[in-house]
């Protein structure tokens, strides 16, 4: 039996990966700050489905104060934790960024190399690329952040390897695309296209809606940490994880309107600032070296979200 811990466990992919690790028979320590970026309700009601299991502890605590006590012991550290969304990474907010997103992850990667941690999983993300020269983006393509959030993940990431080559840390960084899937936080586009298609809010679509997105269903993501977290790797290695192809917003809404039944209300929008025209992932590598590969196609996923969201209303 592994000692495993994930951080962001009460978030869209932590809690997720955590009962996945549950179901493979690990002992789990989440962890989570708990803040108020989107509704806690949601971050409570993923923990909920957690917290009956023996095997499964929660605790509640800042990893920018450090981790030498999870650490210790342990044999596999997920870190998802992190602060999430490119529109509120600038100004003031950007602290909260270095916080959450450097400072935390520093004191990871130092306890993890303290206490002989056997394996550290990252979740980087996409924003890293910024708008790309070509695509699909490689591995090998200089990061070019277009958004303070992606250089914050970016700096999250270069410590990773940092610490893999300097000190022979077995890390490895996980390149999210666009995750989607039951459980999405309600900030993301694919939660309000659906919560729009269904009655609520008007969806607001920022731009022209022809920017193009590499969705990845979140089931993959999870699948793709397990095998980063079993994989011989180098250390400070980096992988994509994307979902195979990209498709523009309007399509999204397209599919969102046809899958629910309904066109979903569209409130235009001047486009956002750090919003990148397109994204898209070459993924030979973790195939080859993870033995990874998406296995759910946009609709089959939008199926089960829109599910998700239904159950949630009823």
């Amino acid at each position: 039996m592994r000692n495993v811990v994930v951080t962001g466990a009460a978030g869209f992919v932590g809690s997720q990966l955590a009962a996945a690790c549950l179901e493979q028979g690990d002992r789990v320590v989440g962890i989570d700050l708990m803040t108020d970026y989107y509704d806690v309700a949601q971050k409570e009601s993923n923990l909920a489905a957690l917290s009956g299991h023996e095997r499964f502890e929660f605790v509640r605590h800042d990893l920018a104060t450090g981790f030498d006590e999870f650490a210790d012991g342990a044999d596999v550290v997920f870190h998802q934790a992190g602060q999430p969304g490119v529109r509120a990474s600038w100004r003031n907010q950007f602290d909260e960024y270095l916080s959450r997103n450097v400072q935390a992850t520093q004191r990871v990667l130092e306890a993890c190399t303290q206490h002989g941690v056997e394996r550290l999983v990252y979740a980087s993300s996409s924003s890293i690329y910024g708008n790309a020269d070509r695509y699909p983006v490689d591995e090998e393509m200089r990061p070019k952040p277009y958004s303070p959030y992606g250089v914050t993940k970016l700096a999250g990431e270069q410590l990773c390897t940092l610490y893999g080559q300097n000190f022979g840390l077995s890390v490895a960084s996980l390149r999210y695309f666009t995750v989607y899937g039951p459980g999405q936080r309600p900030d993301m586009a694919t939660h309000r296209l659906f919560e729009a298609a269904l009655g609520g809010p008007v969806f607001p679509l920022f731009g022209s809606g022809e920017q193009r997105r590499d969705f990845t269903y979140v089931g993959d993501v999870v699948a793709a940490n397990l095998a980063a977290g079993a994989a011989d790797v180098a250390p400070g290695a980096v992988f994509n994880v994307a979902g195979g192809g990209d498709h523009s917003m309007l399509e999204l809404i397209d599919l969102v309107g046809e899958i629910v039944g309904t066109p979903v209300p569209i409130d235009h929008q001047d486009p956002e600032r750090g919003d990148v025209t397109r994204t898209g992932a070459n993924t030979d590598l973790a195939r080859t070296v993870l033995g990874w590969e998406p296995t759910t196609g946009l609709r089959t996923g939008l199926e089960h979200q829109h599910a998700w969201h239904v159950a949630r209303r009823n």
